[in-house]
């Protein structure tokens, strides 16, 4: 006779919720369309139930986690880095010359009036 605890305990776990496409998509502030592509070309976490996406909670946390950014931090001055400012040119330094340029004609200026061979 088996005993109880040897079982696995598939009974007591709840599955979480799964999300529908415009579930995420509302959270998100998207479009479902976004989320289906996205999950389509396999550039976020999903679900797949049948050949429907469904997502779970933690696929969303990721989803956002994914797409965060972080503000820059703005590098201080070093006193070397304020010394080394860039100087105006130095007379000795040739000037760049300047190139205009032209537009090209319209590929449909050589053909005919109508654009057909006779």
């Amino acid at each position: 006779m088996p005993h109880a605890s040897a079982q696995p305990r598939h009974a007591d776990t709840v599955p979480s919720r799964l999300y529908l496409p415009e579930d995420v998509a509302a959270v998100l502030g998207c479009s479902a369309w976004w989320v289906k592509d996205r999950a389509r070309r396999r550039l976020i976490p999903y679900t797949r139930v049948g050949r429907a996406y469904r997502f779970t909670g933690e696929h969303l946390a990721e989803i956002i986690r994914m797409h965060e950014a972080q503000p820059a931090v703005p590098q201080q001055p070093t006193p070397a880095a304020v010394s080394k400012a860039p100087r105006p040119a130095s007379p000795s330094t040739p000037p760049v010359p300047v190139v205009r340029l032209r537009a090209r004609p319209p590929r449909r200026a050589d053909q005919g009036q109508f654009g057909t061979a006779a």
